[in-house]
């Protein structure tokens, strides 16, 4: 049993995917890591306070925290998801994306520094 399993999704959800609420609470108790893939100028422009850059066009999942399972986030949720297959062909099956994306993330009320 996975730690994703105490935020497995209900219905119909995707279980690639993490809801913000999972996340909020994930990154609050320090559970998971936050890996936003998008491009440094993006990054830099905001950011949530917790992510680590490690951008889509240099991807490796090799790189990747393994100390606790990883959410992806990108701008709007088609970087993170194509980050994720890379992530779960390299073996990281502890892995999920932000469908949201930071955009998502803003709208909800995530703080972007």
């Amino acid at each position: 049993m996975g730690l994703f399993d105490k935020f497995a999704p209900g219905g119909d959800a995707n279980p690639d995917e993490i809801s913000y609420a999972d996340l909020q609470a994930g990154l609050a108790s320090k559970a998971v890591a936050l890996v936003d893939v998008r491009e440094p100028y993006e990054f830099d422009a905001g950011h949530a306070p917790e992510a680590l850059s490690l951008p889509l066009s240099s991807f490796d999942p090799a790189d990747l925290p393994t100390d606790k399972p990883v959410v992806l986030i990108c701008r709007a949720g088609s970087r993170s998801l194509t980050a994720l297959a890379k992530a779960r062909e390299a073996g990281f099956v502890e892995a999920r994306h932000y469908r949201g994306g930071m955009i998502g993330w803003a709208q909800s009320g995530g703080e972007v520094v």
